[in-house]
């Protein structure tokens, strides 16, 4: 019996050793991981990689310390790897099943940074949403918004998509439309729009702009401005032109498109009331 019981201690106290020896691994482990994270944020090994893989590689490195820690807790409590792989092993198909939403968004973030279809910074719409890259992660990618929302797009669902850049290439055009009575004479109102466009400095010389009419109703013409500039300048310049174009077609008084009104038939005649 005293054999028994000292057996018994001696197993708790090995064990309860390895428990604190598990927890002080752990929180000194968690302690170390902060740190190396804060190095690799303010080393300068990812200064020249562009912002999407530095946070895809955070991302990456945050969660391979976090397993390489949990595996060396699981050596110290004793638990032999053999068994933890066979453990593994027989549950693969129960995990692969219930992780495949994840694993899917893992891949997605690998051909994310595989093909760059977008960095970081660059103002895209996909998936239904639009906003501005905040950063991708290894399962996510974080959009923000124009009225400061944030969105968190998975990257399997992603990588599927039809995703569409504004701000990948360093030239944009801005489309423009504008309607006038039928009256008016086209080639007047088209050098209007003509010199209106040309008095913008933001308005590039090449490619030449376009103010030309492009459509008719019996009530009125339409004609289209295109004018192209720099991406950075794109949205204030549509704005601008939009009020500059108004104004002027206002101040040489170009009419406005009749409005067709419909008489309405009174209530109570033949038919109406039955």
């Amino acid at each position: 019996m005293d054999k028994l019981l000292s057996s018994l201690s001696e197993l708790a106290a090995a064990a309860g050793g390895r428990l604190l020896l598990a927890l002080a691994v752990l929180v000194f482990g968690r302690m170390l991981i902060r740190s190396l994270l804060k190095l690799l944020d303010k080393s300068r090994l990812l200064d020249r990689a562009e912002g999407t893989v530095r946070s895809f590689t955070r991302s990456f490195v945050k969660i391979g310390l976090h397993v390489l820690l949990t595996v060396s807790i699981i050596g110290i409590l004793g638990v032999p790897m053999a068994s933890v792989i066979t453990v593994l092993a027989s549950a693969g198909v129960t995990v692969g099943l219930a992780l495949q939403g994840a694993l899917s968004n893992l891949a997605g973030g690998v051909m994310l940074m595989i093909f760059r279809p977008f960095r970081q910074g660059d103002y895209i719409s996909a998936a239904g949403v639009e906003g501005t890259v905040r950063e991708v992660t290894l399962f996510y990618t974080v959009l923000l918004t124009v009225d400061n929302k944030r969105i968190t797009l998975p990257n399997g669902g992603l990588m599927n998509a039809t995703i569409t850049d504004f701000s990948s290439e360093e030239l944009r055009r801005a489309d423009l439309r504008f309607t006038c009575a039928r009256s008016e004479a086209p080639a007047r109102v088209q050098e209007l729009l003509r010199e209106t466009v040309l008095a913008d400095a933001r308005v590039l010389p090449q490619p030449e702009p376009f103010a030309r009419l492009t459509g008719s109703t019996d009530q009125a013409l339409e004609f289209t401005v295109r004018a192209w500039c720099r991406s950075d300048d794109y949205w204030e310049l549509y704005y601008d032109l939009t009020q500059r174009i108004t104004e002027t077609m206002a101040e040489h008084r170009i009419q406005s498109p009749a409005v067709r009104v419909t008489a309405e038939e009174p209530f109570g005649k033949e038919g109406t009331n039955r």
